[in-house]
């Protein structure tokens, strides 16, 4: 039985997966804008759980429930990356609910009082609420198992009906061998086109057995740290099928990075 802290609002948020690109996505006016549309056409949430691709960490861990500075965890890039900024409050409520949800379900959980948003995180939120006036709380995924991520995503459903977006950040395809090929490669298509069909009739067990039943799985994903926030957010929505939209699609990197992201309502 739930608390009452966690009781339902009267409205449930959708469960969003979006690929974050990199920090040069900053310059991308026309990804930009797409982000920004896709924010705009959501209801407004109250805060934002954030799992990002580049924080895997035992137990799952919560990140800072302040204003902390952001983590630049990339290298070699222009300095102006290193300058942005994006000081979106803290959640502690969220926090509080999300510590909850997973002591309920006997998830081990711990805190990083001062760990700020990674990339994975704070890139996508410049373009969709570039205001940072909505309260973000970032966790770690425990450990790259997809039945242990799906899991996950479950135990944090009931935010939905508190007015908070769920918010997985990855790539469904994303091999660095590949980047700024000219043209897309077939197995990046093949890979992309699998995953649409398999979110569209939301085939969990195929979504987490990718890398046997996906073409071209290893090639797409040499390591899937960047697809498992996809399974977190999947076991958010439960095992109901629920309404199943792309609302941004196409390549990026001159072809093998989708940028297909995912709703679910």
């Amino acid at each position: 039985m739930r608390s009452r802290a966690l009781r339902a609002t009267g409205e449930r948020m959708p469960v969003i997966f979006a690929a974050h690109g990199a920090p040069i996505l900053l310059d991308d006016a026309v990804w930009m804008a797409q982000l920004a549309s896709w924010a705009k056409a959501m209801p407004a949430p109250k805060s934002i759980l954030m799992i990002s691709a580049h924080w895997v960490a035992r137990p799952t861990t919560l990140g800072a429930t302040q204003t902390v500075p952001l983590i630049y965890d990339f290298y070699g890039f222009p300095e102006r990356y290193y300058q942005t900024r994006y000081a979106a409050p803290g959640a502690p409520e969220l926090a509080a609910w999300v510590r909850e949800l997973l002591r309920g379900n006997d998830l081990a959980f711990a805190d990083e009082a001062d760990r700020g948003l990674d990339h994975g995180a704070y890139v996508p939120l410049v373009a969709m609420y570039p205001g940072a006036d909505v309260p973000v709380l970032q966790i770690s995924m425990p450990i790259l198992d997809p039945k242990s991520l799906f899991a996950l995503g479950q135990a944090l459903g009931p935010l939905r009906d508190k007015g908070v977006l769920v918010f997985g950040s990855g790539f469904l395809t994303h091999n660095m061998s590949y980047a700024f090929r000219p043209g897309t490669p077939s197995w990046a298509r093949d890979f992309d086109a699998w995953v649409a069909d398999a979110l569209m009739r939301f085939d969990v067990d195929a979504l987490q057995d990718f890398q046997v039943r996906a073409p071209a799985a290893r090639m797409a994903l040499p390591t899937w740290e960047h697809y498992a926030p996809l399974l977190v957010a999947a076991g958010c929505v439960g095992l109901d099928q629920p309404h199943t939209s792309f609302p941004i699609t196409g390549f990026w990197m001159d072809g093998a990075f989708t940028k297909r992201s995912v709703q679910f309502d």
